[in-house]
């Protein structure tokens, strides 16, 4: 009985776009391979046929993935080597893959890594915004709720904000910018590496007044990338101290008991401490 080696598996980012994108380490590797797990099969058929490959096929997307790892897991066994593909860009970059990717590693099998196409490195790349810290948000919630609280969480900070946007939602994120952020720059990229790339640029309010002009503007996948706050300066922390607002709060009639919570939420400490200091000062009046 012949032993083999466990096989790789190879995740490979194909192009977002334009087919000259894939690299020719990635092309060799998705002809050798025993088969290829794709999240669409019919849509990585084109890829292939444009490669000339025909190298067996396998579906994995969120709704199998969980279900797939065993089956992958007993090909590597048996020696094969696997690519994992997604529709587009880098897999595991808001696509499937991290289950078997960390089920797999956790197993001890190989997984090599194919750098290529990304959606999000390469609008950051021509966006002209900082790059030397970014946060990458994938999807805004679609909910509106939901969206604004997001929102809100991202405001205050100061590197560059990434999204991926879908065309029939974009125009509501924009208008959510518009309510929280409407001084913020924005940079929309959209239908990377393909004919109508375009960048735009401007506030929140004036990109809705381009795609409003130019409804094509509206149509394709977006990278939607938002300038950083602008850093909090020393003085603002600064402009009032705990004594002051106590103060402030009692000569208001604010009661004790209401005016610690109030001040332990914009100071942070304790209630218990603040009330005290609270009764020391009222008794002082």
């Amino acid at each position: 009985m012949t032993h083999h080696n466990p096989g790789t598996l190879y995740v490979v980012a194909t192009p977002i776009g334009n087919l000259d994108d894939l690299s020719p380490r990635a092309a060799r590797v998705l002809a050798e391979v025993s088969r290829i797990a794709a999240e669409d099969t019919r849509h990585s058929a084109r890829l292939l046929a444009h490669l000339g490959v025909n190298t067996p096929m396998l579906s994995l997307h969120e709704h199998n993935e969980a279900r797939r790892v065993d089956t992958l897991d007993a090909y590597l066994q048996a020696g094969e080597n696997i690519a994992l593909i997604s529709d587009a860009g880098t897999p595991l970059i808001c696509d499937p893959g991290f289950v078997l990717v960390r089920e797999l590693r956790l197993r001890g099998r190989h997984v090599v890594a194919l750098p290529g196409p990304c959606a999000l490195v390469t609008a950051l790349s021509g966006a002209g915004l900082p790059t030397d810290r970014f946060t990458f948000g994938g999807f805004l919630p679609a909910k509106p709720g939901a969206r604004r609280q997001a929102l809100e969480e991202w405001q205050a900070r100061e590197e560059t904000l990434v999204f991926y946007e879908s065309p029939h939602r974009i125009v509501h994120t924009l208008e959510a910018l518009h309510e929280q952020m409407p001084e913020r720059s924005v940079v929309l990229a959209r239908e990377l590496t393909k004919t109508f790339e375009t960048f735009l640029q401007g506030t929140p309010e004036e990109l809705l007044a381009q795609l409003a002009d130019d409804p094509n503007q509206a149509r394709g996948e977006f990278v939607v990338m938002l300038a950083g706050a602008p850093p909090v300066t020393q003085s603002e922390h600064q402009d009032i101290s705990a004594d002051q607002l106590m103060k402030v709060l009692l000569d208001e009639g604010v009661g004790v008991k209401q005016g610690a919570a109030i001040v332990a939420r914009m100071l942070g400490g304790r209630k218990q401490e603040w009330y005290a200091r609270l009764q020391a000062i009222k008794t002082e009046h």
